[in-house]
């Protein structure tokens, strides 16, 4: 059995701020639609019908660049789980254990993988009794109150035409960096994030665990267009919210084909295990936004359950693409000629010249040339802007990625030169200098701390604390007490009510 799956089914105007919001949300008519809150798709995040049920096995970025801090090294980084709401407690955020999570490369322009780096994960549960994710305040990924916790292996597959050639263990049993419960459960995230650090063998890195979302736009365009008057716009939506994040540092003559042949081609895939015991691959990703504002409704799954050899079936997508027409008929922003061949060179094939490797197979990778060292001071519109170490050629996290696609879209490359954007230029927050160099994740406790509750309180006594007396005296503890008091009085008769209906349901017939 191969190791892939079994294929189931700048100034700005008006009108450029808009036309951004259009190429961030991919509007699917010609029109001002008022979408559902949760609708919208940011990158990969809910971008296909299917996997927006399946949110443990959507892949919602892939980063890839040559190491700032270490230029003989290539970091790879593949993000899952969109919208992770810091306080998403008690079940909070885990890698699935019946998952492939998947990096391909491939190193020699034929739209097939010849190197697989699989994670596979595994959850553990100290104290099954509780429901708890944490039984006191944790200050080592080993620490005994952390109740659940995941660790990994990763295999790493060499094939040629698809068919194993060797497989080798990398790591095993490497632990995860948790949800970041908050303050009084973790009061120094940084430590387990150090922790979950894990060297390999010839130099390489490996990183599992929560993450910023490190992608920003504004997506409120979901909003009748910003609030139908440009009164919202111009905030990261993605703010606040983490990822699953996986990282993987590795020397680069170990994934690329020669010293003469140095771009790869980059994707992310999650396969699942089905009711028949086989994987089946439910996403893929590659270049940001491609399955939202490329891919139509038709096309989503089909595409997420594809492979790049087989991207040929897409090529209208590319060549005739949608997106464009939308602005021109609502913001009478001129669409380029078609067929769009700047499109299929930038996207599919790789810039001749820069990442585009000999004989190139047209597929929808992220291509990047490893022999370009890393910018000194790197720019957030990478190619467009002269720094060729930047998008399309591979991916920073700092790359501005809806601006950059939006422009070459609208014919930046074919002379219609245009300064287009969502108006969101940078995270809102500070990426680190060194691997995993993601930004920690949002804490569960973020916000206003209650009265009379210190940052430094242990876990155990904020309640009791909470009820200590503060400047406006003890009358106002008094009346949370008593309220307190009622509301659990309350609670008692309503249980008495629930278990009177309970005994009568228990006669009924169905």
């Amino acid at each position: 059995m191969t190791p892939i799956s079994r294929s189931g089914a700048g100034h700005r105007s008006v009108a450029t701020l808009i036309a951004g919001a259009l190429a961030a949300g991919g509007l699917t008519a010609a029109g001002v639609a008022t979408l559902e809150p949760g609708a919208a798709s940011a990158s990969s995040h809910r971008e296909a019908p299917l996997i927006s049920g399946q949110p443990q096995y959507d892949n919602t970025d892939v980063y890839a660049f040559v190491s700032p801090d270490k230029p003989d090294t290539t970091t790879i980084i593949a993000n899952w789980i969109p919208f992770e709401d810091p306080a998403g407690g008690p079940n909070f955020y885990t890698f699935a254990d019946d998952a492939q999570y998947d990096i391909h490369i491939d190193n020699n322009g034929d739209a097939q993988g010849e190197l697989l780096l699989r994670y596979t994960f595994k959850t553990h549960t100290k104290n099954k009794k509780t429901f708890l994710y944490n039984t006191g305040a944790v200050t080592s990924l080993d620490d005994p109150d952390l109740n659940v916790t995941q660790s990994y292996d990763i295999d790493l597959i060499k094939l040629h035409n698809q068919k194993v050639v060797s497989k080798t263990k990398l790591a095993d049993d490497v632990p995860v960096a948790p949800s970041n419960v908050g303050k009084a459960s973790m009061p120094d995230y940084n430590t387990l994030r150090k922790q979950a650090v894990y060297k390999l063998a010839n130099g390489a890195q490996t990183f599992a665990g929560q993450a910023d979302d490190p992608f920003f736009l504004d997506l409120r365009v979901f909003d009748l267009l910003y609030g139908g008057n440009l009164s919202e716009v111009g905030r990261d939506t993605l703010k606040g919210y983490n990822v699953n994040s996986i990282a993987l540092q590795v020397p680069t003559d170990m994934i690329t084909e020669s010293a003469k042949q140095p771009v790869v081609g980059i994707w992310s895939t999650t396969q699942r295990r089905n009711a028949q015991g086989y994987y089946e691959q439910v996403s893929r990703l590659g270049n940001p936004l491609v399955n939202e504002v490329v891919n139509p409704l038709k096309d989503k799954d089909k595409f997420n359950a594809s492979s790049p050899w087989n991207d040929g079936q897409f090529l209208k997508n590319v060549t005739n693409p949608e997106l464009p027409k939308l602005i021109e008929s609502i913001y009478k922003i001129k669409a380029p000629t078609e067929p769009r061949n700047d499109l299929v060179d930038v996207f599919l094939k790789g810039v001749k010249g820069l990442n585009q490797p000999p004989k190139v197979r047209p597929a929808e990778e992220l291509r990047l040339n490893t022999s370009i060292k890393p910018a000194a001071s790197p720019k957030r519109l990478g190619v467009l802007d002269g720094d060729n170490a930047g998008f399309p050629n591979g991916r920073r996290l700092t790359d501005d990625v809806v601006d950059e696609a939006l422009q070459v879209v609208e014919g930046e490359l074919v002379g219609s030169k245009n300064d287009l954007g969502d108006a969101v230029d940078k995270n809102d927050k500070g990426f680190g200098h060194s691997f995993p160099y993601l930004a920690n994740p949002t804490a569960g406790s973020r916000g206003a701390t209650a009265k009379g509750v210190t940052s430094g309180n242990d876990v155990r006594n904020q309640l009791g604390d909470a009820l200590q007396p503060t400047s406006g005296g003890s009358s106002n503890n008094m009346a949370l007490i008593a309220g307190s008091a009622g509301a659990g009085a309350a609670g008692i008769a309503l249980i008495g009510v629930a278990l009177m209906w309970w005994r009568r349901m228990r006669r009924r017939a169905y």
